[in-house]
């Protein structure tokens, strides 16, 4: 048994692209997509004729943008028996209103073409206006997968939304602490990134919150392996790769007794706002990465203009 089947039987893995190709070869249960692999994929040749449909079908910019992140997703259900995760504009994740509108909208372009909101879940920023757009659209059955989570108190307002599964981003984390400690890297153990999720599987496990976590954005694949056990993680071909090449053996590190949980913690939206001010880590990296997504959106918006306009 080679590490990616031997992670597969304690926990689930999640193919982290938006190339159909990497999902038929590692066979993911689930599959997550973002506007930056979307962007990648829209570059290949292979996919051409999928955003060409998108933009034939569509009267607007916008209504193109929305089909091609659904065209996409669509068959992507046809290769994974799971759930796809489809993105919310990033650009709308401080309007709780405008979040939910858009979803609604991406849920409708999946059901006309007869994919079950079921196999879908809906990626919104995990910002205070994303957890009150979740905590909607959980009540009408369209689950939600917040994204560009960094810290404890963002999967706090999560799980109180309800909300289906969280995204903590692990290597971002990393990316953060090795800058600011001019450090080269982390053993496993003491990874930065690493123990933020292992404090909130831990914090979810002990007050019974029935929200997923899905470990995200890997740097190596030490993080992964120390990660094992977690409900779910999302994994890039090139580190699905070095799994599937490997025979070591495979340890189960979550649930884990030694992570720490702490006391149950509890938000307004002040005093939420003041807990994220608190860690410049969070607050850094969940604005870089709304600005990255929404260039990347402006991007394929720019690729989908030019193929209208022609």
């Amino acid at each position: 048994m080679n590490q990616l089947e031997a992670l597969k039987t304690m926990t689930v893995v999640v193919a982290d692209t938006g190339d159909f190709a990497s999902m038929q070869r590692y066979h993911p249960q689930d599959a997550t997509t973002n506007p930056s692999l979307i962007l990648s994929a829209a570059k290949m040749p292979a996919y051409h004729s999928l955003i060409d449909q998108a933009v034939q079908d569509a009267k607007t910019l916008e209504e193109a943008l929305d089909r091609v992140f659904v065209y996409f997703g669509h068959e992507i259900t046809k290769i994974v028996p799971g759930r796809v995760s489809t993105e919310v504009d990033a650009r709308l994740s401080f309007d709780a209103e405008a979040s939910v509108a858009k979803a609604r909208a991406l849920i409708d372009l999946y059901e006309e073409r007869g994919v079950s909101r079921e196999r879908i879940l809906i990626k919104l920023a995990s910002t205070w206006e994303g957890a009150k757009a979740a905590t909607v659209l959980e009540k009408e059955g369209i689950h939600c997968n917040m994204t560009l989570l960094f810290s404890l108190e963002q999967a706090v307002i999560c799980a109180e939304a309800k909300a289906t599964l969280i995204s903590p981003f692990v290597g971002r984390i990393l990316d953060w602490y090795k800058k600011h400690e001019k450090v080269e890297g982390y053993p496993p153990e003491e990874d930065p990134g690493v123990r933020s999720v292992r404090r909130i599987h831990s914090y979810y496990k002990k007050f019974g919150y029935p929200t997923e976590v899905m470990g995200a954005s890997f740097r190596n694949k030490e993080e992964v392996l120390a990660l094992a056990g977690c409900d779910l993680l999302t994994i890039s071909p090139p580190l699905l790769e070095e799994l599937a090449a490997s025979e070591d053996r495979v340890e189960r590190k979550l649930p884990s007794e030694k992570a720490e949980a702490g006391d149950k913690l509890c938000f307004t939206e002040s005093t939420f706002r003041f807990a994220c001010n608190e860690n410049p880590m969070a607050v850094e990296k969940l604005a870089e990465g709304i600005r990255k997504f929404s260039a990347d959106i402006r991007k394929l918006e720019d690729l989908l203009q030019t193929k209208m306009s022609g």
